[in-house]
């Protein structure tokens, strides 16, 4: 080969190499430097410049695409979302001025196009070439019709609240209904100066006194410890002293002698109290661990719109384990106790995984641009949380409590419910968080959920289970 030949192949070799070495390092290593500097114009023009993949419902709904538009003489491309408030706190926005929230953050990488080292080299080469980058779509395991009966329920209450469904074998997140709400096209600058705080993702972001829902993760702890069995005996008085305080049925209610399984069945809080006492902290605490208390849970969202679940001081903070605590007024859910409805529907997903759960997951798929599946998101197992012995006990006493039972609003006709009410007092006379979380068909659920509504005069079986009940009809009348 001739040596000047030689000299500019290998130049040419050279330049290409330092090219992809640029390229990979301002795509991967500098990527979150670059992301902070929102100051910069060329960066802001960059990424108006990116057909952002869509984001749509596992039943075909469009919740978020970008659309063509002009910024300053420039073809830019504008975000929009075709459904508005449908599901703003889950999908999130894209803003030019508010930045990104929600799923439009966590799934950023895919949505522009860039989730690895060639990725980036290739959209360099877009650019270069002056061809539109085209970020991946998504598709989500939200049913959006199951959604819209969710959000529409608590709107028409006119209520602060949030709605959970999952399928409980895979973690597939079918629903994440939270109100108020707000339109992530044209509504952020109200949204902020609103004292309802619609930005707030209620399911992952709020924290709420679960009540006795609580009991299904107390009765879970105390019959693996065995300090109970289903024909346990208990007396059934009306109040009992604990830590120097009354602590009373509903209504101050005396029951009688009854067993451990009609204490679940009809929520009895001085039985559970009592049981609470029996198991001890140290197990109690050791199932809550198991079922995914005291961290955040780990899924495919930005971690800040994610709060953990557990027992808190009166500056929010999380208590140490040495610290003293009313173990019987925690094991109903009282105490200072604090869950997201994200946290209490994983607590009816175990239940009805047979004690095994699982992480929550949105995405059903990721598609790139020419239509090939990128990524199909496999289920992610997080650990035990009771024997398949206890979870089978329960599974048949939650259906009781929705045959028998506290939670009889919640019956579906031909489709068998369990679950589990609670009613949280707020520490105002006549203003309670109504709580439901179960799961369906009770004998091979696909559907486990969890209904709060905050701030009402009822309770959870008559404000909750209602609308678990509209949600799971309209789960079950989506094609299979």
């Amino acid at each position: 080969m001739n040596a000047r030949i030689s000299h500019v192949f290998l130049a040419v070799c050279g330049a290409l190499v330092a090219l992809i070495v640029m390229t990979s390092y301002w795509q991967v290593v500098a990527r979150g430097s670059l992301e902070a500097r929102r100051a910069n114009v060329r960066l802001v023009y960059r990424d108006l410049e990116i057909a952002r993949g869509s984001i749509t419902s596992s039943d075909g709904v469009v919740l978020a695409q970008s659309v063509p538009g002009r910024l300053d003489g420039r073809s830019v491309f504008v975000r929009r979302y075709p459904q508005d408030g449908l599901a703003a706190q889950l999908v999130g926005y894209s803003s030019l001025v508010a930045g990104r929230a929600g799923l439009e953050r966590s799934l950023d990488p895919e949505l522009t196009g860039s989730t690895s080292d060639l990725a980036g080299i290739g959209t360099a080469f877009d650019r270069l070439r002056g061809d539109t980058v085209h970020g991946d779509d998504v598709v989500l395991r939200l049913v959006a019709s199951a959604q819209r009966v969710a959000m529409e329920r608590l709107t028409a209450l006119g209520v602060r609240g949030s709605v959970i469904v999952l399928d409980p074998s895979t973690g597939g997140l079918l629903v994440m209904a939270s109100t108020p709400t707000f339109n992530p096209n044209d509504g952020l600058d109200a949204a902020l100066s609103n004292p309802e705080s619609p930005l707030l993702n209620r399911a992952t972001q709020g924290l709420y006194p679960p009540g006795s829902t609580f009991k299904v993760v107390t009765a879970a702890s105390a019959l693996d410890a065995g300090a109970v069995t289903p024909d346990t005996s208990f007396p059934g008085p009306d109040c009992i002293d604990s830590g120097g305080e009354r602590l009373c049925n509903y209504k101050s209610r005396a029951y009688g002698p009854h067993t451990f399984a009609y204490a679940l069945v009809h929520s009895i809080n001085t039985t559970f109290a009592d049981v609470g006492a029996k198991t001890g902290r140290d197990a109690l605490e050791a199932t809550m661990r198991g079922f995914g208390f005291f961290r955040r849970i780990p899924f495919d969202y930005p971690p800040d719109q994610t709060l953990p679940s557990g027992i808190f001081d009166r500056n929010g903070n999380l208590l140490p384990a040495t610290a003293p605590i009313d173990v019987p007024r925690l094991a109903i859910g009282q105490e200072r106790l604090l869950a997201t409805p994200l946290q209490m529907a994983q607590v009816a997903a175990a239940v009805a995984n047979g004690g095994q759960l699982v992480q929550p997951e949105p995405v059903l798929e990721v598609r790139a641009p020419d239509g090939s599946v990128a990524r199909r998101p496999t289920t992610v197992y997080l650990g035990r949380a009771m024997t398949t012995e206890t979870a089978a006990t329960l599974r048949a006493l939650m259906r009781q409590v929705v045959d028998e039972g506290t939670g009889a609003a919640a019956a579906v006709q031909g489709l068998d419910v369990a679950g589990k009410t609670g009613t949280a007092e707020t520490g105002r006379a006549g203003h309670n968080d109504a709580w439901f979380i179960g799961f369906a068909p009770s004998n091979a659920p696909r559907f486990a959920f969890a209904v709060l509504v905050e701030d009402v005069a009822g309770t959870g079986g008559d404000v909750a289970a209602p609308i678990a009940a509209e949600v799971l009809r309209a789960l079950t009348s989506q094609p299979t």
